[in-house]
């Protein structure tokens, strides 16, 4: 890897030419498992590092470049049930097991995961890895993508050799994961009181302006709407701060339950929850792409929660 080759002092200049370029609140409060490539590079030497790339378009790994070291993740095949329908269904954990080891994940391993996608796609495998038991104190997300590192670094079109991993994960946990049938009784039949079901997508798909990911448009009936990427800039966090007021309608004290089209702005929205102090989160296993297809489930067009006809 060839490190930046500039004078520390220029360096440290452009680095402060940089921040004040950001605005003030992006400095504030961060979760703790958000990093940057500052901290990357003081840490790509640690023999206990396994550093993860998950691209929009996982050709872009060899033909535009990644940080050295680190092992392609290809977004659907390795994140989803290649056998399910719709395919980002959650892998089982003997498949994901399976493919960390293939990155050479031991269970003390640091997993640094980044992407090219505002951490979207980087959250599914930060929401895995939580699913599945493994150590969430060894766990980071790199903020930026590799547009920092760029900046004093290069990026290389080598895939690394990697020997593979130990890593044993536990049973899926309890309480993170809900079923179709779930929402359907609680929020569609019971409507439970004590959930609020949360959709993830951009507002054009909510109101089925745009559809995406399924042969009807449209949102499940009693959704209201808050788009996770909207916590981001370019491909940057915006500061909890931000991140609390596009949640102010989204109550602590309920059991959220959030979906998305295929399975990445869910899990955004997931650690952004998390990071906020929600405690009781869970997500849609299949999603708008299963809900949406299947004709006999119920939908609402246009910006409201319920239509005249589910109201009642």
């Amino acid at each position: 890897m060839q490190s930046d080759r500039r004078p520390p002092l220029i360096r440290s200049l452009i680095l402060a030419a940089m921040l004040l370029l950001v605005p003030a609140a992006a400095h504030a409060e961060r979760p703790a498992f958000l990093v940057d490539s500052m901290w990357l590079e003081d840490h790509i030497d640690d023999p206990s590092l396994v550093l993860l790339e998950v691209r929009y378009y996982p050709n872009r790994y060899f033909t535009v470049g990644h940080i050295p070291g680190a092992r392609q993740v290809q977004r659907f095949s390795d994140l989803g049930d290649n056998d399910a329908v719709p395919i980002m269904r959650y892998p089982s954990r003997e498949h994901f097991q399976e493919t960390l080891r293939k990155w050479g994940v031991n269970d003390d391993s640091l997993v640094v995961i980044y992407d090219d996608s505002r951490t979207a796609l980087a959250s599914r495998i930060y929401f895995l890895l939580n699913l599945y038991g493994f150590d969430m104190e060894r766990v980071r997300i790199m903020d930026g993508g590799t547009g920092e590192w760029e900046a004093f670094n290069d990026l290389s079109t080598e895939a690394p050799e990697a020997t593979p991993g130990n890593v044993t994960l536990k049973p899926a946990r309890e309480g993170l994961v809900i079923e179709w049938t779930d929402i359907y009784r609680d929020v569609y039949s019971l409507r439970d009181e004590e959930i609020l079901l949360l959709d993830a997508r951009p507002e054009e798909q909510y109101t089925g302006e745009e559809m995406n990911g399924a042969v009807r448009a449209g949102h499940i009936p009693g959704a209201v709407n808050v788009e996770g990427l909207q916590g981001t800039d370019g491909q940057k966090w915006r500061s909890l701060e931000h991140l609390a007021e596009m949640y102010a309608d989204i109550p602590k004290d309920k059991t959220i339950y959030v979906y998305c089209h295929d399975g990445f702005r869910n899990t955004l929205a997931y650690i952004q929850l998390q990071a906020l102090g929600y405690e009781d989160v869970r997500l849609y296993n299949g999603g708008w792409a299963h809900w949406g297809n299947e004709l006999s489930l119920p939908v609402v067009m246009g910006p409201d929660p319920w239509d005249a006809a589910h109201a009642l």
